[in-house]
C-alpha cells in the first residue's frame, strides 16, 4: 500500500548488494517533507542498510536517491552538510560534551562564538547544559546519547536520520529521552527518517511509515494503518497481528474460519474466495455474558500469561484459537482463571481481511 506525499527524499529503484546477493530492493519510496518517516521490519531486513544508502556512506548496485528531486551524489559534502545523524551508540569523540557538539559546526566552517551558542543551546534544550565541560568518557548512556542528538540538532539540519537512538538506555531514561525528542522534532520539523524495531515508539514518534522485510518494501502508511491494517501475511506477522485466521467469504461482509461466523466491516474479498481474517490481540473484549453486539464468540481460557500492563490470554472457540490482551484491572474484574468459559466480543470494525493468495 502507499500513498501520495511531499517528498523531501526519494528512493528510486534501488538495489544494495553484498557478496553478489541483494539485500535490499526498492522500486519506489517517498519520505515526506518535516514529517517523521519510521522504518520498521525484523532484524535483517534491510533498515540500517537504507539508512547507511541515504547518509551515501554505502554505494548502491543501482538506483537513484534524490533530495529536493536532485541527485544526492551529485555534490555529496554539500548533501552531507545538509544532513546529520545518531545511532543505537553514542560515538562521541574523546573530548568535552561542548567539544563534540561543536565538531560538525567547525568541520562546516561555523565562527567559535556561532558554535559555542549553537551547542549551549542545544545542550539546554535536552536537558544536560550541565555537563558541557565533562568529559564525554564520565557520561552515563543516557547522556550520551542526549549529547548525540544535541550535536545532530545543533548543525540545523534539513535531513535528521536516526538509527535506534533510543534502545541502548534503561527503560525510565529512555522514556524521557524520547519525550524530549518528540516536542523538539515537532518544533524544528526537520525530515527525519527514524529506524526502529519497537511498535510503540513508531507509533508514538511515526508521521509515516516504511516496513520492510526481507530487503523489500512491503508497505507504507500512517503507521497506525500499517500496524492495524497489514497488506500480507508477512507483515501482519511482523506488526503482532496474534490473531490470524485462514478461512472464506461466506455472504456479503461475513466470513468463516474456524467453523465460526465473523462479521467485517473491511473491503470485501469475492465469495467463497479465500481470505486471511486479523485481528489484534488488544481488540479482543473478553465479558462473561454476551450484549449482542458484534462478533460474540463463546471460548474456554486455556492459557494465561502477564505481559506488564496486560494479561494474555489464549482461548478456544470450536476449531479457532485466539489470543487476548486484556488490561490487568479489567481481568481482575473479570475474575476467570484457565477452563473458564467467556464471550469473546470482536466489533467487525477490528476484523481486517486480505486476500490469501496462498
Amino acid at each position: 500500500m502507499t500513498e501520495r506525499v511531499d517528498a523531501h527524499l526519494e528512493v528510486r529503484d534501488l538495489v544494495v548488494q553484498r557478496g553478489g546477493v541483494n539485500v535490499l530492493e526498492i522500486e519506489t519510496l517517498d519520505i515526506p517533507r518535516g514529517l517523521v518517516t519510521v522504518v520498521i521490519g525484523p532484524n535483517g531486513s534491510g533498515k540500517s542498510t537504507l539508512l547507511a544508502a541515504l547518509q551515501l556512506v554505502l554505494h548502491p548496485s543501482r538506483g537513484r536517491l534524490l533530495l529536493d528531486g536532485e541527485p544526492m551524489d551529485a555534490d555529496p559534502v554539500r548533501t552531507r552538510r545538509r544532513m546529520s545523524a545518531a545511532f543505537q551508540e553514542a560515538l562521541l569523540l574523546s573530548m568535552s560534551v561542548r567539544a563534540n557538539v561543536e565538531l560538525p559546526l567547525r568541520l562546516r566552517g561555523v565562527d567559535r562564538r556561532r558554535r559555542r551558542e549553537l551547542a549551549e543551546h542545544w545542550l539546554e534544550r535536552f536537558g544536560i547544559a550541565n555537563l558541557s565541560k565533562r568529559h564525554a568518557r564520565q557520561l552515563s548512556g543516557g547522556e550520551a546519547q542526549r549529547v548525540s542528538l544535541a550535536r545532530a540538532f545543533a548543525s540545523q539540519p534539513e535531513v535528521l536520520l536516526l538509527d535506534e537512538p533510543f534502545s541502548g538506555v534503561d527503560a525510565p531514561t529512555r522514556e524521557g529521552l524520547i519525550e524530549d525528542f518528540a516536542e523538539i522534532v515537532s518544533e524544528t520539523r526537520p525530515t527525519t527518517v527514524l529506524v526502529t524495531h519497537d511498535r510503540d515508539e513508531a507509533l508514538r514518534l511515526g508521521d509515516h511509515a516504511a516496513l520492510l522485510i526481507e530487503g523489500g518494501l512491503r508497505q507504507t502508511g500512517r503507521p497506525a494503518e500499517v500496524f492495524d491494517r497489514p497488506a500480507d501475511r508477512a507483515v501482519a506477522e511482523f506488526v503482532g497481528m496474534e490473531n490470524v485466521w485462514a478461512g472464506e467469504r461466506s455472504e456479503s461482509g461475513v466470513y468463516r474460519a474456524g467453523g465460526v461466523r465473523l462479521a467485517s466491516t473491511a473491503k470485501s474479498v469475492a465469495l467463497g474466495a479465500p481470505a486471511l481474517l486479523c485481528v489484534r490481540p488488544e481488540r479482543v473484549v473478553l465479558t462473561r455474558d454476551g450484549d449482542g453486539s458484534g462478533n460474540q464468540l463463546r471460548a474456554v481460557v486455556r492459557t494465561v500469561r502477564p505481559r506488564g500492563p496486560v494479561i494474555r490470554s489464549d482461548l478456544s472457540s470450536g476449531r479457532l484459537s485466539l489470543t487476548a490482551d486484556v488490561p490487568v484491572a479489567a481481568w481482575d474484574e473479570l475474575g476467570v482463571s484457565v477452563g473458564d468459559e467467556v464471550i469473546a466480543r470482536i466489533s467487525p470494525a477490528d476484523v481486517h481481511v486480505i486476500e490469501d493468495d496462498g
